[in-house]
């Protein structure tokens, strides 16, 4: 379905489970967990993301750009050391995104966090950023600081649905354990 087609309801469907009296069903739904994942179409990012923007106020939510803490983390950890990093790690390479000094498992969560310190609910865009870091959308929100959110943490997610599973990035297999995915 076109982008025009369809995200009134998708947009619509998100608020709901925002509202407060929904949060125990979330919680249900989302085998305890505490995150809505929004799928959309790859292509269609910039159209969901420019609409998300427009109809929910930084005033009231914290859109944390994943490809933007991507180039943090590099430039926190430098690029030699990831480059070095990259080749020791070469087999595994989420434990160069998931553990060290600089982690970038550990700057998304504190991001996450911090605007909910804020009072906002965090929303996490642009996370085909994620791909290639061995860091998956269950690592996010399987933490424990995500399960203790007053507010649910919302994902932008690109991905396409086939026969009733997401497809990350339309290749990928999504988990959609911790979460509920809005249809």
């Amino acid at each position: 379905m076109a982008f025009l087609d369809e995200h009134k309801a998708k947009f619509e469907n998100l608020k709901v489970s925002l509202e407060l009296q929904n949060r125990d069903q979330l919680r249900r739904k989302a085998n305890g967990g505490n995150t809505i994942l929004f799928p959309y179409p790859p292509a269609e990012e910039r159209q969901y993301l420019e609409h998300a923007r427009k109809n929910f106020p930084e005033s009231d939510y914290s859109f944390i750009n994943v490809a933007d803490l991507f180039v943090e983390f590099i430039d926190k950890l430098g690029l030699e050391r990831v480059e070095k990093k990259h080749r020791i790690y070469s087999a595994t390479p989420h434990k160069l995104f998931t553990s060290g000094e600089v982690s970038f498992l550990n700057m998304i969560i504190q991001k996450i966090t911090e605007g909910e310190r804020n009072g906002l609910i965090p929303v996490l865009i642009r996370t085909g950023a994620l791909n290639g870091t061995g860091i998956e959308n269950i690592n996010i929100m399987d933490q424990n600081a995500i399960m203790l959110l007053n507010h649910p943490l919302i994902i932008f997610y690109p991905a396409k649905k086939e026969e009733g599973e997401l497809f990350f990035l339309n290749f990928k297999s999504a988990s959609k354990y911790r979460c509920t995915v809005i249809e």
